[in-house]
């Protein structure tokens, strides 16, 4: 099964600068529970961001630099469709950003973990819009909003309909 995870604002705002523009521990925490054990896939630049490899996860990524040179138990994939057929041979395989690699395994995703920011922020890379109708929503509950989670959110699965 094909799964994406991702943290989307108002707008549909995923960040600015490459970079995450808002700390929300809960989802910080829900992003490791659901995503442990498993591989998770990503573009270069989403690669590149990352502060270290995420303790007890195989990391794949799609790049069409031929001269990204990746660290030792990273593969890398040329296309969205080599790892898409790779990540037919799991469980689960969770795709983690950025936003041309969403928008690229968006027909392909058979589950979607989005927790939804009610905060406006000013970002440069957005979620793709979807079409709601292909999905169910099957599970829902608020953030605890606390000092170190200030930002209202929201944690929605989406499953595709007629596929899991």
């Amino acid at each position: 099964m094909l799964s994406l995870i991702v943290a989307v604002a108002n707008g549909g705002v995923i960040g600015k600068d490459n970079s995450l523009i808002w700390h929300l521990p809960n989802d910080l925490k829900f992003f490791k529970e659901i995503t442990n054990g498993h591989v998770i896939i990503m573009g270069r630049h989403t690669f590149e961001s990352l502060p270290f490899l995420l303790p007890n996860r195989e990391h794949w990524v799609v790049s069409r630099n031929k001269g990204f040179n990746a660290p030792d138990g990273v593969r890398v994939f040329s296309s969205v469709q080599s790892a898409y057929e790779e990540a037919q041979q799991l469980d689960v395989a969770f795709v983690i950003g950025g936003a041309q690699i969403y928008e690229a395994f968006l027909p392909y995703v058979d589950r979607m973990y989005i927790t939804e920011v009610h905060h406006d922020f000013d970002g440069d890379t957005y979620f793709p819009e979807f079409d709601a109708d292909a999905f169910t929503v099957v599970s829902e509950s608020d953030g605890t909003v606390d000092e170190k989670n200030k930002y209202p959110h929201r944690f929605v699965t989406y499953e595709r309909k007629g596929r899991v």
